[in-house]
């Protein structure tokens, strides 16, 4: 084993919901180190402009290759749709993972009928990664978007499920959910979660668009690739013993340690959450 692959794997969100991969990331590699950092104080990145979203990437990515890392994962599907050939060129030859890749594959190996929707941020959806990267794989797949702008705020909150968030998801969905166009055999049959937030309203989703439409989401493809891509590399690290997990945040670490425990389903201890300045 080279000393390069004993560094952790980065991952970088611009709030918690990247902790939806790691979480994915640690179960499917137990013995990675892992250095995740999120970017609350400039939350929300969706609703921002593209040039923006590309510095703020830019940014968090070079405080964790500064830190050391074998790996750089855009645990944020609107950095990785604005911002990931630009992290690959600057930091070449360092792997550079997204997750809007691995999202359009799992919903387009899910899908039987072809039609797929997707929930994202504005600036995903605007930008129309899901769509392009659905369509290189299965041509014939009729992808629509919708921008679900306020998922983010109520994920982050820690508020998953009840009659506001249904609420919420009925507002943006019901058009494309509806009874009548759900018994058409047109209706889309599965959901791409394309937020790493947005798994946390899973239950309430699927609530709303029904039980015959299959949810599906990045952070498992995600962790599957991420695996598959430091095997390919000889990266993986040989050690049996746990790994050491590192939780960075722009601002206010209770905070991300209160509704980070709800992304990783375990209580997040003092001293795991450090603040940094980007």
């Amino acid at each position: 084993m080279n000393d390069f692959s004993r560094l952790p794997i980065g991952l970088f969100d611009s709030g918690m919901g990247g902790l939806t991969v790691f979480k994915a990331l640690a179960e499917r590699l137990p013995h990675e180190d892992l250095l995740y950092l999120g970017d609350t104080a400039r939350l929300p990145y969706g609703t921002k402009g593209r040039d923006t979203i590309i510095r703020y990437t830019l940014k968090a990515a070079q405080k964790l290759v500064d830190m050391g890392v074998k790996m750089l994962v855009i645990a944020c599907n609107t950095a990785t749709a604005a911002a990931l050939s630009a992290v690959r060129e600057q930091f070449a030859p360092l792997p550079v993972m997204g997750v809007v890749a691995p999202g359009a594959q799992a919903a387009a190996q899910t899908s039987v009928n072809g039609h797929i929707v997707v929930v994202a941020t504005e600036a995903t959806i605007a930008g129309g990664a899901y769509q392009q990267a659905i369509a290189r794989i299965r041509p014939e797949a009729v992808v629509t978007g919708r921008a679900c702008t306020l998922f983010v705020p109520l994920a982050e909150e820690g508020w998953m499920n009840g009659p506001i968030v249904e609420g919420v998801a009925s507002r943006y969905l019901a058009d494309i959910f509806a009874p009548e166009v759900a018994a058409s055999q047109a209706a889309p049959d599965t959901l791409l979660l394309g937020c790493t937030h947005f798994p946390l309203l899973q239950q309430a989703l699927q609530n709303v668009v029904g039980p015959q439409v299959r949810i599906v989401d990045s952070a498992a493809t995600t962790a599957l690739r991420v695996a598959e891509e430091l095997q390919t590399r000889n990266l993986l690290c040989q050690g049996t013993g746990p790994a050491h997990y590192r939780f960075l945040t722009t601002d206010n670490t209770a905070r991300f340690s209160r509704t980070g425990s709800l992304f990783l389903g375990r209580e997040l201890v003092d001293g795991e959450v450090s603040l940094v300045d980007l």
